[in-house]
């Protein structure tokens, strides 16, 4: 077996010695090259996601945000579509505009003026001769999707055509929630100081939830996360079956007010990768508050329906949970090997009002305080990574599946684009 820590090794040794089943060799968590390549690889093939489409609600919204190495700006035009650019001036690549949101009339350079239209044209070059070929010089576009009220971007020429299949059955299940025009009643950014892969992979898994997430864990069903059959007790057998009892009933009630809820996979063979269920929300069954019950009174779209329960959707660089009342939307980009910015928004009906029709104490609490634990988590796993004592350690069958299957996707994603050959375990 190859030891990452005998000497001189490329990335593609690394890949290579990845054990199925198992995390990471710490090289491909803790190294600057790893960190170099997934920025080069898979946020800049893929599609990340980047935001929601009520960041931009009217003509001259704007969004600029960093992606790896790149910035982006999203905005929405005069003729009311969204688009995304490189945030790069085309005549000596000046950034236009900082991070953050911002209304503009124009995208104008602050280095030597020159203005663009909102659909990217140049619009005024000053000094540049009656002979400057001023069609050009537009705005270089990136790629973007709106998938349900969900944004999508992806910087390469030619993005993965599955972004089809994440759109086919996510536009029924968020439809419902009309994300594209609800608004962001608030925003949080944490930095994480662990390597963005920790960061997904503690997401994706709720093994620790029940010893670290004690508000979130009362919204939660514990088995909806996988387990042990053979190492329950028969009072968490009962609490297990009654479990897939009540997700049949459910299906029954979802399947008649037609709300898709079934768990679909895209993840391992697939360059998009994503998951996505509805879960049955534990407590009062309503919302992922500290009471469960629903924080806003105006519910979000057409969803003034009982037991709608959690639509949750896993993606390459996100996690979402969508509900009645509110959804939280969440996106983390890389900064650097050990830092990760995790945004998390939470969305409501564009007509609800903070202090009458909810409280965003009430509303955040949960999510905020979970925020604050899983980055104390993350930073123990890259604290560990970082220690010669390291080893790759084996993922749970029952419970970490899904961490199994992103680490085998991004070793496959790392590979077919060229970050192949190397020794193998």
């Amino acid at each position: 077996m190859f030891d990452e820590r005998s000497g001189p090794a490329s990335i593609a040794d690394f890949l290579a010695a990845r054990r199925p089943g198992h995390t990471l060799p710490a090289a491909l968590y803790i190294g600057q090259d790893a960190f170099t390549a997934d920025c080069e690889t898979i946020f800049s093939r893929h599609w990340i996601a980047v935001g929601v489409a009520c960041d931009v609600q009217e003509a001259g919204d704007v969004m600029a945000l960093d992606v790896g190495a790149a910035s982006i700006v999203i905005l929405r035009d005069d003729d009311d579509q969204l688009r995304a650019f490189h945030n790069v001036c085309s005549h000596r690549g000046a950034r236009l505009v900082p991070p953050g949101r911002s209304v503009v009339g124009k995208l104008v350079c602050p280095y030597h003026q020159w203005t663009y239209d909102l659909n990217g044209a140049l619009a005024l070059a000053p000094h540049m001769g009656i002979d400057f070929e001023q069609d050009l010089h537009h705005l270089k576009p990136v790629a973007l999707r709106d998938v349900g009220g969900i944004l999508y971007a992806c910087l390469s020429d030619n993005p993965p055509e599955d972004i089809a299949e994440l759109a086919n059955i996510m536009e029924p299940r968020l439809a419902p929630y009309d994300l594209r025009h609800a608004k962001v009643a608030f925003e949080q950014d944490i930095i994480e100081e662990g390597n963005w892969k920790l960061t997904m992979e503690n997401n994706r898994e709720c093994y620790h939830c029940a010893s670290n997430h004690p508000q979130l864990s009362l919204s939660f069903h514990a088995a909806d996360f996988g387990y042990d059959p053979d190492g329950l007790t028969e009072t968490e057998k009962a609490e297990a079956n009654g479990l897939l009892d009540a997700y049949a009933r459910y299906g029954t009630h979802w399947d008649k007010e037609g709300l898709p809820h079934a768990a679909v996979e895209h993840t391992v063979g697939w360059p998009t990768n994503f998951r996505t269920q509805r879960l049955i929300i534990a407590g009062l069954g309503e919302s992922q508050t500290p009471d469960t019950r629903a924080a806003v009174t105006v519910p979000l779209g057409d969803t003034d329906r009982p037991s709608m329960g959690d639509v949750h959707l896993w993606g390459i660089n996100s996690w979402n949970h969508v509900m009645s009342d509110h959804a939280v939307i969440f996106t983390a980009f890389p900064i650097a090997p050990n830092r990760t910015l995790v945004r998390t928004k939470w969305l409501v009906n564009r007509d609800a009002i903070e202090g009458e029709d909810y409280d965003l104490e009430n509303l955040t609490a949960v999510w905020k305080q979970t925020n604050i634990e899983d980055a104390h988590l993350v930073a123990l796993a890259h604290q560990g990574a970082m220690s010669p004592g390291y080893r790759p350690g084996p993922y749970s069958r029952f419970t970490e599946r899904a961490l199994d299957e992103f680490t085998t996707w991004y070793v496959d994603r790392m590979t077919a684009h060229g970050h192949a050959g190397g020794r193998g375990a």
